[in-house]
């Protein structure tokens, strides 16, 4: 993974724009976004709540991939002044893992909103370790604005 300049939110910053709190942060870093693609990243450590022996673990995974769009539609409400909205997982289609990342690791999660219908949006999730696609999904996910 090639390094970036300019981050929009380090792992201080980060919780301004999802509703998660730890431990169940699973983003590090949001290095980009705009209206259809979110890129963020996370360093995979031991005390993950989703690693086990040494690798992050298929619940980790989807997790961080529903975060990474959590922390595009948080990033939007909040340079529109309003507070970022709570969501859940409607539906994951087409769940590809090819490969755990160990501990030690930095993963690359990319969102792509296809569809966005009120309060449901429809994403294409990728994750890659170095430039490789680790895992992806078609993902539906439902925001309750608060």
């Amino acid at each position: 993974m090639a390094p970036f300049e300019k981050i929009i939110a380090d792992k201080d910053r980060i919780t301004k724009f999802i509703p998660q709190k730890p431990p169940m942060v699973m983003v590090e870093k949001l290095i980009s976004t705009d209206e259809k693609k979110t890129i963020t990243s996370l360093t995979i450590l031991p005390e993950n709540i989703f690693c086990e022996k040494g690798v992050l673990k298929e619940p980790g995974l989807i997790e961080n991939m529903a975060q990474t769009a959590a922390a595009g539609s948080g990033y939007k409400s909040i340079s529109r002044k309003e507070k970022p909205p709570a969501g859940f997982i409607g539906g994951i289609r087409n769940l590809v893992i090819n490969s755990l990342p160990a501990i030690g690791q930095v993963i690359r999660t990319e969102i792509i909103v296809e569809h966005e219908i009120f309060d449901a949006l429809v994403v294409n999730a990728k994750i890659f370790l170095n430039d490789r696609v680790i895992a992806g999904c078609e993902m539906k996910i439902f925001q309750m604005k608060t």
